[in-house]
């Protein structure tokens, strides 16, 4: 990618541009107590909106400067290591800059809750790595963040203003939904926003080109003192996609189909910004085991062997050919396989790492505390195999507190278990799963609710392997649209047939 020209603004020079757009903004903020939230990447985009309103609200007098702005930042944990470092000094810098300046900008950095993270989802829950037609990282990942966030502020303040970094020529799709929003705008440039109620959209930057953005960019320093010359260098070592965007709603495009976005991304085929940054810049050898990682995720070849053949809730449902069963979460062994290799990564990461990022976290210890505890308690894996391949993966002794011992089974406890099973990977689990439900509830002063917990254990396990959950799908899919009626009697009469 070659330094950006400066682009014609349809005729118009560039300072005329700003200058016009500046005194929009400083309309629109003085026009009303409703606070403002702008969506901050640190992509081109974002960065250009943003330099924008803090040009408008230094030429406001220092009175008129009554109104917040938040500037929000979702960061889903697993953020391509470079821009998650760039957007954080970005923050920092933007938070000092604003005080010194007068400002009232504030600057927020914000995450998933730890239930809804990448790795809690993927390796805690056994959620397969996402695919466009099941992206369930995107709601939980940054929807949901951002979204409370603006809720938060609409509750203190009746109204919400979003100003975001969204252009027509990003896609057709996106120049679409921009279209439809603009029939139903309110106060001249301000569109209503479908999925948060009392909060409307500015885009100050929606007729420019990418041209245009970084011709602004070039001619006009960051004024929080962010340099653009180094985001033009970040964009120059990766590919030509736009960046990623603060997503609102699911019409906002992936983060799959933009430059910057998640290291783990598995909803395009190939990660082609931390590609380049690896081909282009000898000092980002250090990000290869993330990108192996990504390529694993990414493989679909094996997953007979990864995912059971149970969806979560332990039903069986077919493919529409009806030669084969949905494939459900990932099995016991790929989950702890996926967390051997990832702190494993971190480890090589750590110590190849420049300094700056030698300190990399690509788990946290609570998501590594909250997939212990789905593991033994949700999942009753009590043979509590985190703390081994934390130990193993590191090198280093796991820091949580041991669990219960009325909950956990020993290695020799294990053993027999599974000489009693006959080495049956299904009855194995059931059983164990029985065991840990059993025991859970003994140490309850009330024991509502066991034997449906039982049940359904007994009903997770009621096949002698996947063909055979296959055949019984196939003969209830049968009865179904032979006899509606004989179906609906009892579920428990059909799970009763002889397999």
């Amino acid at each position: 990618m070659t330094t950006p020209k400066a682009a014609a603004f349809q005729d118009r020079p560039l300072a005329e541009v700003v200058a016009e757009l500046t005194d929009e903004i400083r309309e629109l903020y003085v026009a009303d107590d409703v606070p403002w939230v702008i969506g901050y990447s640190g992509g081109k985009d974002s960065t250009a909106v943003l330099q924008l309103v803090w040009l408008a609200l230094k030429g406001l007098p220092a009175d008129q400067r009554a109104k917040p702005v938040h500037v929000i930042s979702t960061d889903t944990l697993v953020e391509n290591p470079v821009v998650a470092a760039w957007v954080g000094q970005s923050l920092d810098t933007m938070r000092t800059a604003a005080q010194e300046q007068q400002l009232p900008i504030e600057s927020h950095k914000l995450t998933p809750e730890i239930k809804d993270t990448f790795w809690v989802s993927l390796i805690g829950k056994g959620y397969p790595a996402p695919r466009p037609k099941f992206r369930w990282c995107t709601e939980r990942l940054k929807i949901k963040p951002s979204n409370s966030f603006i809720r938060r502020v609409v509750r203190r303040h009746g109204e919400a203003i979003l100003v975001l970094g969204i252009r027509k020529t990003e896609s057709q799709a996106r120049a679409r939904a921009m279209a439809r929003h603009e029939k139903r705008r309110v106060r001249d440039r301000l569109s209503p926003n479908g999925n948060l109620p009392n909060s409307l959209v500015y885009s100050p930057i929606e007729a420019w080109s990418t041209e245009e953005v970084w011709a602004f960019l070039m001619q006009y320093p960051n004024p929080w003192g962010h340099k653009n010359k180094e985001l033009l260098t970040m964009y120059q070592g990766a590919s030509d996609d736009s960046e990623c965007p603060l997503v609102v709603d699911d019409s906002t495009p992936s983060c799959g189909d933009s430059r910057f976005g998640c290291w783990t991304c598995t909803l395009v085929e190939q990660d082609k910004s931390m590609t380049a940054m690896i081909r282009n810049d000898d000092e980002k050898q250090w990000m290869r085991p993330l990108l192996k990682l990504r390529n694993e995720l990414d493989d679909v070849n094996n997953e007979s062997q990864t995912r059971d053949f149970r969806r979560m809730n332990g039903n069986v449902q077919l493919l529409g050919d009806g030669d084969r069963t949905i494939p459900g979460p990932y099995k016991q062994s790929a989950r702890e396989d996926w967390l051997r290799k990832l702190l494993g990564a971190q480890t090589q990461v750590r110590k190849k790492a420049p300094e700056h990022v030698r300190g990399i976290e690509l788990i946290s210890m609570a998501e590594l505390h909250e997939i212990r505890r789905l593991w033994v308690f949700e999942k009753h894996e009590v043979e509590d195999s985190l703390p081994g391949i934390y130990e193993e993966a590191t090198g280093e002794k796991f820091p949580g507190l041991p669990l219960d011992e009325q909950l956990v089974l020993g290695a020799e406890e294990i053993g027999l278990l599974k000489e009693a099973c006959e080495d049956d990977p299904i009855h194995f689990s059931m059983t164990r799963e029985l065991l840990a439900i059993e025991r859970q509830y003994r140490t309850m002063t009330r024991r509502a609710g066991l034997f449906e917990s039982l049940e359904k254990a007994i009903k997770k396990g009621y096949y002698e392997d996947a063909d055979d959950a296959l055949q019984f799908a196939k003969r209830l899919k049968e009865l179904r649209e032979s006899d509606p009626t004989q179906l609906a009697l009892n579920e428990e009469t059909i799970t009763d047939a002889p397999a």
